[in-house]
């Protein structure tokens, strides 16, 4: 009966959200404040009840109840506690309740943390994220029920077990950061529609929501990172991004999410791009319910395809229909009041902010029409097309070369109106230095110097220098350097580490890319090979056994001039219930260089092997680079400014107000 109490809980959390999607925005209209109060205790009731079901398919998961059609298709009694765990979310009806869970999460955190917001404009958010859990809990009970049980008589003994390919690290951590994200953009949409509804878009509206969305933005990046770091471990040839529509999915969220946090920004400060903020916080969360409809609807072939039913697209589809529709027509019916103050020049920060936004939604329509152009063409019965890597290469990457440029200009340039050769004076120089020291370093440490990289390292230099240049002019002033540094504020420590962090990643895309070495040879037990000045001694092979496969383990000495690096053990496995046969990869570890080698197959009629050995120059620099990033959003979302006082926060509001119509008058 265990299970059942599950599913009830289920449908009182739906009527729950029903509760609290309707009666707070109606009480918000009618200025009630009793039935917007019902907003906070409904948000925690739905918590309760979502948790409850959590739970409890949580523990048939770990208790091995195979009278579940879940448990029984995603695990086995066999697999080790922790991956049995990660699966509740390895497959549909998982993760579409960890979706659900993780949004009544968000829910109850603004409901915390929101006190001391108006109660109309708190109402209407919350309710606003109860008609969207209404949505996917009718997906879940109506489609997709985790609870469902298997007839007495047709119990199987034991499990079919977890994907393979999932039994991995990486599933404990990137699908639940990767859905924070998701979900996280829920509150920036909520936030917009309810000041939509409620008439106000001001200051005051874009402070309220930066730290959600910088929040969102950081569990996000985290998901991605992880996910690529996956990737790269697991499927035994060496990539760490493969343009695969699934990733792309994550990627479009991201890219708007991005270009929300400058606007977000820009409307606080400067009271412009009031109406462009709503539209990309619309638009940040529709892209996350698109993601979620090309993985669950079953319309993408990928490497990520095990968790899905074309069936539950139909639904899908209409709920993107109707939460997209509904907040487009809303905001064509409030948009055109809403009057921006704060005008500026061609040349001024307001500008190249918005080039910024303008940039990265171009960007995520170039990977939004590379992930949908086949589906449509093939719809239309008009061929199968790939669309891969040689496309987004020549399209999406000119595309970063520009915001690149843009990024280490906009800190330097003044609000409203600058002065071109005032920026070019400061400016000039960082230019000239950024391409000497690219130079320097693609010949320093690869003697050879190529037109690509020259480009890409000099932009990264460009932003560093921009960064170290703009720390300088803010201390210019200053009575001391460490005075100087504390005095300034979290906002630049943030904006400069995040993007430090993409200077970092550009470097190790570059290199990773350009001077990457990969060698497939045939190598047996007692032989060796020489390979980018190291030597790979091919020791010998064992069989081990795991706890649900077998496995093929090779023991391969790395050394350099007769100093070993390494004794690396890659592994060919088969799992015995779904009977597939996984490679897994071993990695010597280096902040400069990895070294990579998987196992193929065995060669028929010898003792020998296939192996595939690479060197990856700075790989480890991509991934600490977005984590800069989102330490970086980190510090942004926990600035002390978002935690002042309603009332300070107003008389803030309306000094930046008054100052900004006192401006857009000069």
């Amino acid at each position: 009966m265990i299970p059942e109490l599950g599913h009830f809980a289920l449908i009182l959390a739906l009527c729950l959200a029903i509760v609290q999607g309707t009666i707070p925005l109606i009480g918000a209209s009618l200025g009630k404040p009793g039935w917007m109060a019902v907003a906070q205790h409904a948000a925690w009731g739905q918590f309760f009840f979502i948790s409850l079901a959590f739970v409890i398919l949580l523990n048939a998961f770990i208790n091995n109840d195979f009278s579940l059609v879940y448990v029984a298709s995603n695990s086995n009694s066999d697999l080790p506690l922790p991956y049995r765990i990660a699966a509740l979310w390895g497959a549909h009806e998982g993760s579409l309740l960890l979706w659900t869970l993780l949004l009544s999460l968000w829910t109850v955190a603004v409901a915390s943390f929101s006190k001391s917001l108006p109660q109309d404009t708190v109402a209407r958010v919350i309710a606003v994220m109860g008609m969207v859990s209404i949505g996917f809990l009718l997906f879940m009970l109506l489609t997709s029920n985790p609870f469902l049980r298997i007839p007495i008589e047709s119990i199987p003994a034991n499990g079919r077990d977890l994907n393979p390919l999932l039994q991995n690290p990486g599933l404990v951590v990137h699908p639940p950061m990767l859905y924070m994200g998701y979900v996280g953009f829920s509150v920036a949409f909520a936030f917009a529609i309810a000041a939509l509804l409620g008439g106000h878009l001001d200051a005051a509206w874009a402070r309220w929501s930066r730290p959600w969305t910088a929040i969102a933005w950081v569990f996000l990046t985290i998901g991605i990172t992880v996910g690529s770091w996956w990737a790269y471990d697991e499927l035994g040839w060496g990539g760490w991004w493969f343009w695969d529509p699934v990733e792309n999915a994550s990627f479009m969220p991201w890219l708007v999410g991005t270009a929300l946090m400058h606007s977000l920004a820009v409307t606080e400060k400067r009271s412009a791009f009031k109406n462009w903020t709503v539209l990309l916080a619309i638009f940040a969360f529709s892209l996350s319910l698109l993601g979620t409809f090309l993985v669950r609807s079953g319309v993408l072939t990928s490497v990520h395809a095990f968790a899905v039913d074309p069936a539950r697209g139909v639904y899908m589809l209409i709920f993107l229909a109707v939460v997209v529709g509904g907040s487009l027509m809303l905001y064509a019916w409030r948009a055109p009041k809403v009057k921006g103050l704060g005008g500026f020049q061609l040349l001024s920060r307001e500008t190249l902010l918005l080039s910024n936004n303008v940039l990265l939604v171009v960007a995520m329509s170039s990977v939004l029409l590379g992930t949908i152009y086949p589906l449509i063409l093939e719809a239309l019965n008009m061929g199968k097309i790939s669309v891969g890597p040689p496309y987004f290469s020549r399209v999406f990457v000119p595309i970063m070369l520009v915001l690149l440029v843009l990024m280490g200009i906009g800190p330097h340039t003044r609000w409203k109106k600058d002065d071109p050769r005032r920026l070019f004076k400061r400016l000039g120089k960082l230019a000239v230095a950024s391409v000497v020291l690219s130079l320097l370093f693609a010949y320093v440490l690869y003697d050879k110097i190529s037109f690509g990289v020259t480009i890409s390292i000099s932009l990264a230099f460009w932003i560093v220098l921009s960064i170290l240049s703009d720390l300088k002019n803010r201390l210019k002033n200053k009575s001391g350097f460490i005075s100087g540094i504390r005095s300034l504020p979290r906002e630049f420590y943030s904006m400069s580490l995040a993007h430090l962090g993409i200077a970092i990643f550009v470097i190790g895309v570059t290199l990773t890319s350009v001077y990457s070495i990969e060698h497939d040879i045939r190598l047996a037990p007692g032989e060796s090979i020489k390979l980018a000045g190291m030597t790979f001694d091919f020791i010998s092979m064992e069989k081990s056994r795991g706890p649900n496969y077998e496995s093929n383990i090779g023991h391969i000495r790395v050394s350099r001039n007769g100093q070993e690096i390494n004794i690396l053990h890659p592994e060919k496995r088969f799992y015995f219930v779904q009977g597939r046969t996984m490679t897994e990869a071993s990695i010597d570890v280096g902040l400069f260089r990895d070294i990579y080698i998987s196992l193929g197959s065995p060669l028929p009629n010898s003792t020998a092997w296939a192996v595939r050995i690479y060197y990856k120059p700075f790989i480890r620099w991509i991934w600490l680079g977005a984590l800069m990033m989102a330490l970086g959003g980190l510090l942004s979302a926990t600035d002390k400014r978002y935690r002042l006082p309603i009332k300070k926060l107003k008389a803030q509001a309306v000094g930046k107000l008054k100052q900004a119509i006192e401006n857009s008058r000069a």
